[in-house]
């Protein structure tokens, strides 16, 4: 055997395991196939696992993930019921259902991708549209708020922190999104498995408004409490001016009774002691009149009394100093 003949046999031998190696392909545990002959599928699905044949350089393999994959909607801006623009974030999860269906209206994730995104968007934003922004917020119309336990019962009744009533909440608001979505994604051979809010926001250019106007609530609410803190407080200190001044008028009675006893049992003592002879009397009189002189007369104080008085009897038998006349002494050297 010529050297050329050697040369053909492994050209022939190439090309053989050139064209097995075309007629042959995979298909993985997370892929499905479509089989495409100029362009145009053919034959059904491959939705099994393992080596597979085609008719080589004619026959095309189009793999599809059958994963169940994510769809992560950009942030967009719409008007809820109340007239408040939000901006609402919305994510969702789909797999592929129908192979053939999906690549004859899809072709490829990318324009799944953007066919979720107009489906999506569009019934976010007629669910949104017809719901108040309470009911995209609050989880469920069945939850009850925290309240401090130091309030009293009074306060707990009051309407401060009380949720305002809703009918269905965010949950049954994105069953809303997700029953209309799910019909529409299907001719496209889709299953839309589930969708959640991501984040609700408000706009941007009526943020600082929508701040503004709470934080104008909460200072309004502070000040409620406020006041009715000042009020106690007020309460509080009549309470205690009254009650101090009860207590002091009830001391100064209990003070003047135990005075006045205290002076009649004086006075009583007193009588006993100088009442028991008529020299007695005429002492007490005596002392008691010079005790009269020391709290009245002072020094350059003039008094004027008649000479019947009984406060001038004691002064009228007085003799000054310079009217005395000294004795004189009886005989003399």
């Amino acid at each position: 055997m010529n050297r050329i003949t050697q040369i053909a046999i492994l050209a022939v031998l190439g090309v053989g395991a050139y064209i097995v190696m075309s007629a042959i392909y995979t298909v993985s545990e997370v892929e499905q196939a479509i089989i495409t002959q100029f362009g145009k599928p053919v034959g059904a699905p491959v939705t099994t696992a393992g080596l597979k044949f085609k008719i080589p350089f004619i026959q095309d393999v189009n793999p599809i993930d059958k994963r169940v994959l994510e769809w992560d909607g950009n942030p967009s801006d719409m008007p809820t019921k109340d007239k408040l623009y939000i901006s609402v974030d919305l994510f969702a999860r789909w797999r592929i259902t129908d192979p053939l269906q999906y690549f004859l209206r899809l072709r490829d994730e990318r324009s799944a991708q953007s066919r979720l995104d107009d489906i999506l968007g569009s019934e976010t934003r007629n669910a949104v549209a017809k719901h108040e922004l309470i009911e995209i917020i609050r989880t469920t119309k069945d939850r009850v708020p925290l309240r401090d336990t130091l309030l009293t019962e009074a306060e707990r009744n009051q309407d401060i922190g009380a949720l305002v009533p809703i009918q269905k909440g965010r949950k049954l608001v994105e069953q809303e999104i997700f029953s209309a979505a799910a019909e529409k994604v299907r001719v496209f051979g889709i299953e839309l498995l589930d969708i959640r809010f991501k984040r609700i926001n408000y706009n941007e250019s009526v943020r600082p408004k929508i701040y503004d106007r709470m934080i104008s609530e909460r200072r309004q609410i502070a000040e409620r409490f406020l006041s009715e803190g000042n009020g106690e407080a007020a309460r509080i200190r009549g309470n205690r001016e009254r009650d101090l001044n009860k207590i002091q008028s009830e001391a100064y009675r209990q003070v003047e009774e135990i005075r006045g006893v205290a002076d009649a049992k004086a006075t009583e003592i007193y009588a006993k002691a100088y009442n028991q002879s008529p020299e007695a009397a005429a002492f007490y009189e005596f002392t008691r009149t010079m005790q009269a002189y020391k709290s009245i007369i002072a020094k350059n104080t003039t008094l004027v009394l008649s000479t019947d008085s009984d406060l001038f009897k004691f002064l009228k038998g007085m003799t000054p100093k310079s009217s005395v006349v000294p004795a004189q002494p009886s005989g003399g050297n």
